[in-house]
Order: structure tokens, then sequence, then C-alpha cells
């Protein structure tokens, strides 16, 4: 199971984790409880209950770089490019925009 920590403006939103069903985004309690800079997404409205989907969530999909950015990603660390969560765990650390992606360790 591949696992990442989602981050609004720094603050820990949520987990976002891939396993044999699929993809699946839970916003964490706290955050819910105290959700100062609202949803990461209008797609994902701050709700208890884990957002679930066969397929990459398109919002976190969109976060992945395309063109030749992701080209020199795929060249330099040897990524497979259908790999979509590997792909937003490692090149979504530092996006441009409030959300970002960290690597459960």
């Amino acid at each position: 199971m591949k696992r990442g920590k989602v981050y609004k403006k720094d603050k820990f939103a949520g987990v976002l984790w891939e396993d044999d069903v699929g993809y699946h985004f839970q916003y964490n309690q706290s955050y819910i409880d105290n959700s100062l800079y609202g949803a990461i997404s209008k797609t994902l409205p701050v709700r208890k209950e884990s957002y679930d989907s066969e397929y990459m969530i398109p919002f976190f999909d969109g976060l992945i770089p395309e063109g030749w950015l992701l080209e020199i990603a795929l060249d330099n660390w040897k990524l497979n490019p259908r790999d979509r969560m590997n792909l937003l765990l490692t090149l979504c650390d530092d996006n441009i925009g409030d959300v970002s992606i960290k690597k459960e360790r």
C-alpha cells in the first residue's frame, strides 16, 4: 500500500492512499474540526467519510506534472508513467499552489 500525507498551506489536511481496491482520500479529524483553510478542492469538500475511487482521484491526478517537465522527471528518477500514485508521491512534495503531498515514511 502506498500512502501520502496531504497538506494545505503547510497544515496537515488528510491522508491519500492506494490499495488493491483503488485510491482513497480522508480528511484528518483535527483538520475537519478546525478547517481554517477549507477544502483542498471544490470537488473534495471537507467531510468525515473518505473519498474512494477505482482510479486516481481527478484533483490529485491534476497535480502531476505534464509534458516536458514530466519527461524530465521520468528520465531522471526512472519512474513508471502508469504508476500515478508513485508519480504523485515523488513529484508533488513542493507544488505551485497551496496543496502538497508528502510520502508517508
